[in-house]
């Protein structure tokens, strides 16, 4: 694996001087057709400064001890299914002083997309939709000290895209686009001991924080389908059975899924204006917000397009970017209301994507 330096010289926002290192929280946001990392002050809002990257970035990861924040570079431009060529980057950026620190070529592996530190800290891994040889689908782990490869574990589907790790990272589920199954996948050195979970092709997914169960978004998003979807919701997986033990029904596709240092489940659903079925066209998204029960706590209106969701480290805010209105709402999850809508500036559709809580350094 090789080093690559950016195309273009990144900038920082000159607006807003730098701040000194970890003074405060921070909301990290990626738009995907920016391509910028924008940044916010996590509790009044304030916009902090905006970095720019390599197109497109997608999701993105804080690693705390470190003090690294992680973007995958996921496509040339476009989406899932319509883009203009599979990138192979991941960016490493300081998010104190928001500069670039590295740009790793992750080639041969292509499109890059989930990002999650494991437990331990020694491992980063991504997930990607395949690589240059034609391989499927795999989860690929980088030391986190060196950036890399450690460890490819091949999913058995094509599209893998969003995944998340058991509580103690010895499991990985991943959320496989074109499959009807969640793969399962054993992290050691042995080798993944390869498990599926029939589920129809799905979007995000999340574990809860004992491990005990997986919440998949179900069936594959379509942000062209107008009117209500016939069985969409958020399946709950029981993982020591591998069977769905219900579902969290919804109007319209899920994509988002996260659950909440408080064991909230969050839910972002798609809805749709008539007669707009293109990209950007979306009417606004609905949070919808289950406890580790089953029951709904509440719903609270969002940006269009709700794609991905993040919370504060005490679970009290949820925050949800939406990629067609290129926003971020902030939601009190006491409250069950929507307290602040932050915009993330874009070059054109879609925009706000990746999401990452930053704490200050304490």
């Amino acid at each position: 694996m090789t080093d690559t330096k950016p195309k273009t010289k990144p900038k920082t926002d000159t607006g807003t001087p730098s701040p000194a290192p970890a003074e405060r929280d921070v909301l990290a946001v990626a738009s995907q057709s920016g391509p910028t990392i924008t940044f916010f002050d996590a509790l009044d809002f304030r916009r902090l400064g905006v970095l720019e990257v390599p197109s497109e970035p997608h999701e993105l990861c804080f690693d705390p001890v470190r003090r690294r924040l992680y973007a995958t570079i996921t496509y040339r431009s476009g989406y899932y299914h319509a883009n203009g060529g599979r990138a192979h980057e991941l960016v490493v950026i300081d998010p104190d002083r928001r500069r670039i620190l590295d740009v790793v070529d992750l080639a041969p592996e292509r499109a890059p997309h989930g990002i999650a530190l494991d437990p331990s800290g020694g491992l980063l891994w991504v997930s990607v939709e395949g690589d240059d040889d034609g391989g499927e689908g795999a989860l690929v782990a980088l030391d986190t000290d060196s950036l890399e490869p450690v460890r490819r574990l091949p999913v058995g589907a094509p599209g893998p895209h969003w995944f998340a790790l058991a509580p103690d990272g010895s499991r990985a589920y991943t959320a496989n686009k074109e499959a009807p199954f969640l793969s399962v996948l054993g992290t050691g050195k042995d080798g993944p001991a390869a498990g599926r979970i029939p589920v129809p092709g799905s979007e995000g997914i999340a574990v809860s924080r004992d491990g005990r169960f997986v919440y998949a978004a179900a069936p594959k998003g379509d942000f062209t389908l107008a009117g209500p979807v016939r069985g969409a919701g958020v399946r709950v997986v029981d993982t020591a059975t591998g069977a769905v033990v219900r579902t969290h029904r919804t109007d319209g596709f899920v994509f988002p899924v996260h659950v909440t240092a408080t064991d909230l489940v969050l839910a972002g659903e798609l809805r749709m204006r008539a007669g707009g079925p293109e990209l950007g066209t979306q009417a606004p998204g609905l949070l919808r917000v289950y406890d580790g029960q089953g029951a709904e706590r509440g719903t609270v209106e969002v940006g269009a397009f709700p794609l991905t969701i993040t919370s504060s480290p005490d679970g009290a805010r949820g925050y949800v970017a939406a990629v067609s209105s290129s926003t971020v709402t902030v939601v009190d999850l006491v409250r069950m209301e929507a307290v602040a809508t932050l915009v993330v500036d874009r070059a054109g559709e879609p925009g706000a994507h990746g999401l990452a809580y930053i704490p200050r350094l304490r």
